[in-house]
């Protein structure tokens, strides 16, 4: 289960205790990541989430922003 994302590459780089287990730059990829590997109850974030524009993002809030939207999708297939 994901419990650790960080901001990586314009993406979101998601960790279980076992290590990575994705990547993805889109919404619909993060969603599907996490539909497909799960979701601890607590998902811890990085710094880099509060400072995504030093990983490419075109705001510092980028990746949490695209983050909730995945989560978003995710929630709606519930």
């Amino acid at each position: 289960m994901i419990d650790f994302i960080t901001a990586k590459n314009s993406g979101i780089e998601m960790y279980s205790d076992m290590g990575v287990v994705g990547f993805a730059k889109t919404a619909k990829a993060i969603a599907y990541i996490a539909e497909t590997k799960g979701l601890a109850s607590t998902v811890y974030t990085s710094s880099s989430m509060d400072f995504a524009d030093e990983e490419g993002f075109n705001t510092a809030d980028g990746a949490l922003t695209l983050w909730n939207e995945a989560m978003k999708i995710v929630e709606r297939k519930m």
